[in-house]
Order: structure tokens, then C-alpha cells, then sequence
């Protein structure tokens, strides 16, 4: 009897690699070095996430398969991973100082951060359903204790407990699912179905409750309307930090993942596939935006934030082929600069305790730090999608595509939305430049990495918004691969 050895390419997965060997040198550096080498972990991490930079861009214009075609390295994955690793690294930049000054600083947190993000790079790498839920899990795992880091504070344990608690039940419903997908199609890897579903094969009941299920399970962590309920205690108690990176990559990952699952492997052609994704996209754009006119906690206003833009991202996927998928590539790597950056803000102007959060907290901050009022309404103007920032741009091209393929009524309803969010970003700047307040409620925290974190993110949303044609013929190439 001959046993069949699936090919190995460890090329493929270079990126994971590196940023896994990273987290371990972190973790043996801990246990076999004196306490001082402590304040080098996250160095040791920030030089990680820069060679995991490099390989990405040796990987680049290459695919390659590997681990019996489970497994695939090609630019469409590669694009997603950029986005995970800018988030993570600008993430590990904002960490240090605030990690310190909340009395949380311990090196795990840097193990986990790159531990998600390995997570996350091997979803978008994945072409196999069992590969996606590895990939899945170990993004998960690690993102319920990150906002659970904070093991002092209660609202902190209680976010944990709801993200595992929901996320535990949306991985039910994925690995359902995914059993019932192999019942129909006797395989879970996307190429294969692809084929089948190209030729005379077609879904059973069995295998359109399957493909319903997985769905969910990806609704569940995208944050979907109605499977949203999670996001804003969830952000609110967890860490701001660890907030901020849960808010973007995993959100990236998780559109890694349906783009591939729903665009290549099951069509977004069926008609009623579409019209479902229409339906989601308007009630996810409507219920985030107008719940969060009515937040007084900059953190809960974000989440329903994040809400609204996810339904956005949904338009370039209800729009399909290469301007949808190119245009909501372009507006993921948008929100992870522009949200980072806003969550940045709060931890370089925050206190101890997170007890200056609402909006009233930030009165009259232009007076006292223009230039941190600057660069908060840099992000806040981008998140509203005021020209000329990154956020006006990913919003055009988003809606663009919607049009091209003969959606305008979308996009019509995903414009007035836009409007709708002016209202709640706008309130922010004008707090900020209008109201007075007592100085000596401000804390600035000066943070060196922060800083360096918030350049990065103010230059990409200024950048991105003024000359936006080299990275979106990045996101273009990328869909030539991911439709081979």
C-alpha cells in the first residue's frame, strides 16, 4: 500500500515562519535571560515583523502551492499579509509606553500579537476550509487574551469571556459547516470545489446549508449586522491597544477569507448569494452609523465605526470581479492606517486607568497639543471619507465598482451613510478645537514609538488619499493571481 506524501514548500509560508521563530526567541529570551533584557522583547519583535517585510516582498509576482494545495502563496495572499504586518507592527509601536503605564507589561503580549498575526497570514494563504479554521483558531485564541490582558480591570475579563464565549460559537458554526461542505463535495479544498462547481456538479440542500453555516461563522467575525453584538463591549473593555489590533487585521482576514471562499470558489454570481450581501451590506452600513451618533465613548463609537465600514468593504464585495475585489483590498489597508491611527491618539492622550474616553474628556485639546488635534482630525476626516485623505479615495473606488456593475441604488445608500458618519466624526474634531476645558485633565504620554507610530499613520492616509494609483495597481496585480 503506497502512501501519498503532499508536497512541502516551506517558501510559501516564509513569512509565517519568520514571525513564529520571532515569538519564540521572545519567549526564551524571557525565561533564559536576566530581567533587564526584558525592554528588548519588543524590538526583538519590531525587527521580526521588518524581515517578515522583506520576505513578503521577495515573495512577490510568485505562486506557488504547497502542503497538498491547501496552501498558497500568490499576491493576492501576500497584499493581505502587508496589511497584517503594518497593523501588527504599528500596533507593537503604540504598545510599549502604554503597556508600561497601565501596569500590564509583559512580554507575552508581544508573543501574541505575533502569534495572531501568523494566524491571520495563514488564512490568507489558505485555499482549504481546514486550513482556514487552523488559521482561524490561532488568530482567535490569541486575540481572546488580548482582551483579557488587563487581568485587574473587570470590564477587561468581561470582554474576554464575551469574545470567547461568541467566537467559540461562530467556530461551531464553521466547523459544521465546513463537514457538511465535505458531504457534498467529498473535499474542502477551494480549487477543487471551484472545478465541480464549473462543470456539472451542483449544491445539495446539504451543501447549501453548509456554505449558509460557514458563512455565519465568517459573519461572526467580521461583525456583520445582526452578528455585530459583540463589538462594542469587546472593544470598549479590552485593552486600547490590543483594540486597536483586533479592530484591523483580524477584519482584514476575515475578508481574506470571503473573498476567496465566496468570489473564487462558490461565485458571488448566484443571485441569491448577491442579493444577501446586498441586504447585509445596507443594514450593516445603516445600523453602524447611525448607533454611533448616539456613542459618548470615543472606543464604542469606533466599534460601530468599524461596523459601518465593514458594510462599505461588503459593497466592493457585492460588486465582484477585479475592481470590487481590487477596490475593497485598497480600503482594507485605508482602514487599518486611519483606525490605528485613531487609536493611537487615544493612548498617547490617555490616563491610567482608561477613564478619559468620552468625548468630553478631549475639549478643547487643540489648544494645549495642536498638533495631536491635527492628527486626530486627519483620521477622523479620513474615516468620514473628506477628500483629500485615504478614506475619500477607498470610499470612491468602493462605490466606483458598486456603479461599474450596475449597482448604483448600493451605491446610492452607501453614500448617504458616508453622509450619516460626518455627523459623529465631525463632533470629534469640533470638541476638540471649540470646547473649552481644564487643562489639567489632559495627560500626554510621550511615547518616541507612538510617535513614530502616528507619522507612519498620518503620512499613509495622506499618501494613500494624493497618489493612490501605485497601491491600488498593487491590489489590481494581486486579483490576476487570485483568479488563476
Amino acid at each position: 500500500m503506497s502512501i501519498s506524501i503532499p508536497s512541502i514548500n516551506i517558501g510559501a509560508i516564509l513569512p509565517e515562519i519568520i514571525l513564529t521563530v520571532t515569538a519564540f526567541v521572545i519567549i526564551f529570551v524571557e525565561l533564559f535571560t536576566p530581567k533587564k533584557w526584558s525592554v528588548s522583547i519588543p524590538i526583538i519583535c519590531f525587527v521580526g515583523l521588518l524581515v517578515g517585510f522583506y520576505a513578503l516582498a521577495r515573495l512577490w509576482g510568485e505562486t506557488v502551492f504547497a502542503f497538498g494545495e491547501s496552501v498558497t502563496s500568490d499576491n493576492f495572499a501576500l497584499f493581505f499579509k502587508f496589511i497584517f504586518l503594518l497593523g501588527a507592527l504599528l500596533v507593537t509601536l503604540i504598545s510599549v509606553d502604554y503597556l508600561k503605564r497601565e501596569g500590564i507589561y509583559h512580554v507575552e503580549y508581544f508573543f501574541l500579537i505575533l502569534l495572531s498575526t501568523v494566524g491571520m497570514m495563514i488564512m490568507a494563504s489558505s485555499i482549504d476550509l481546514i486550513s482556514i479554521f487552523l488559521g482561524l483558531e490561532v488568530m482567535s485564541i490569541a486575540l481572546y487574551v488580548l482582551a483579557g490582558f488587563n487581568r485587574t480591570d473587570p470590564r477587561s475579563n468581561e470582554a474576554s469571556l464575551k469574545y470567547f464565549l461568541i467566537g467559540a460559537f461562530a467556530s461551531g458554526f464553521l466547523l459544521y459547516g465546513i463537514a457538511l461542505i465535505y458531504g457534498n463535495f467529498q473535499t474542502t479544498n477551494l480549487r477543487e470545489i471551484f472545478v465541480l462547481l464549473s462543470g456539472e456538479y451542483s449544491l445539495s440542500i446539504i451543501g447549501l446549508f453548509g456554505v449558509v453555516l460557514v458563512l455565519i461563522g465568517f459573519f461572526f467575525k467580521i461583525a456583520f449586522v445582526p452578528f455585530h453584538m459583540w463589538v462594542p463591549d469587546v472593544y470598549q473593555g479590552a485593552p486600547t491597544s490590543a483594540t486597536a489590533f483586533m479592530s484591523a487585521g483580524p477584519k482584514a482576514a476575515g475578508f481574506a477569507v470571503l473573498l476567496r471562499t465566496v468570489i473564487y470558489a462558490f461565485g458571488i454570481s448566484s443571485p441569491e448569494l448577491t442579493s444577501l450581501f446586498w441586504i447585509l451590506a445596507v443594514v450593516t452600513m445603516s445600523v453602524g452609523n447611525i448607533v454611533a451618533i448616539a456613542q459618548n465613548n470615543l472606543k464604542r463609537m469606533l466599534a460601530y465605526s468599524s461596523i459601518a465600514h465593514a458594510g462599505y468593504v461588503l459593497v466592493a464585495v457585492v460588486a465582484g470581479g477585479p475592481a470590487g475585489t481590487s477596490a475593497a483590498m485598497f480600503y482594507l489597508l485605508v482602514y487599518t492606517l486611519m483606525n490605528v491611527g485613531a487609536f493611537s491618539i487615544l493612548i498617547v492622550f490617555g490616563q491610567r486607568g482608561e477613564d478619559n474616553l468620552n468625548f468630553s474628556d478631549y475639549a478643547g485639546l487643540a489648544s494645549k497639543y495642536p498638533l495631536g488635534a491635527l492628527a486626530m482630525t486627519l483620521f477622523m476626516l479620513s474615516l468620514a471619507g473628506i477628500p483629500p485623505t485615504a478614506g475619500f479615495m477607498g470610499k470612491f473606488y468602493v462605490f466606483s465598482a458598486a456603479v461599474s456593475q450596475g449597482y448604483v441604488t448600493l451605491a446610492v445608500i452607501g453614500v448617504l451613510n458616508s453622509l450619516i458618519s460626518v455627523y459623529y466624526y465631525i463632533r470629534v474634531v469640533v470638541v476638540m478645537y471649540m470646547s473649552a476645558k481644564p487643562a489639567e485633565k489632559f495627560h500626554f504620554t510621550y511615547s518616541v514609538p507612538a510617535i513614530i507610530a502616528l507619522i507612519i499613520a498620518a503620512w499613509g492616509t495622506l499618501q494613500l488619499g494624493i497618489l493612490p494609483e501605485r497601491w491600488l495597481s498593487l491590489a489590481k496585480d494581486s486579483i490576476i493571481s487570485f483568479l488563476l
